[in-house]
C-alpha cells in the first residue's frame, strides 16, 4: 500500500502493525519476502511491532486486515477514536472479499492472493484521497 501510494506522488504516512505481541523485532515471513519482491516490492527491512495507543492519536485511519484483528483494534481502542477504526478493503471501497486472509499456513498462491488484495486495496484508497 505504502508503494503504491508513494507511486501516485501521494504524500500519505502508512504504517504496519500487528495487534499481538508475539513477532515484535522480527522480519516478514520468508514466503512473503519472495512473492512481494516477484511483484516489484522490497519488504525485507520490515520489522514487526504492536499497535501502540499512540498510533490512536496520530493515524487518521487504522485499518485492520481481518475481523479478528478489527475486534482486537476495537477493544484496545480509546473510546474518542473507535470511528477511526476499519477493515481496509471496505475502506478502499472493494466489495468482496472483505477481509484479507491470513496466508500463513497456506502456500504461494495464498501470498499472491493477499498481495493481489493490498493492491487492490492501494487503488481504492488512492481514489478516494483524490
Amino acid at each position: 500500500v505504502r508503494t503504491r501510494l508513494h507511486m501516485e506522488g501521494l504524500a500519505v504516512e502508512v504504517a504496519s502493525a500487528g495487534t499481538e505481541d508475539y513477532h515484535v523485532g522480527e522480519s516478514a515471513d520468508r514466503r512473503a519476502i519472495a512473492n512481494a519482491r516477484v511483484r516489484g516490492y522490497d519488504v525485507s527491512a520490515h520489522r514487526a511491532r504492536q499497535v501502540s495507543d499512540a498510533d490512536f492519536r496520530h493515524f487518521d485511519q487504522l485499518l485492520a486486515m481481518d475481523r479478528v484483528n478489527l475486534r482486537a483494534l476495537r477493544a484496545s481502542c480509546p473510546v474518542d477514536y473507535l470511528g477511526k477504526v476499519e477493515l481496509f478493503l471496505r475502506r478502499a471501497g472493494v466489495a468482496t472479499p472483505e477481509e484479507v486472509p491470513d496466508p500463513y499456513y497456506g502456500g504461494d498462491a495464498d501470498f499472491r492472493t493477499v498481495i493481489d488484495l493490498a493492491e487492490a486495496g492501494a487503488q481504492g484508497l488512492i481514489a478516494r484521497l483524490r
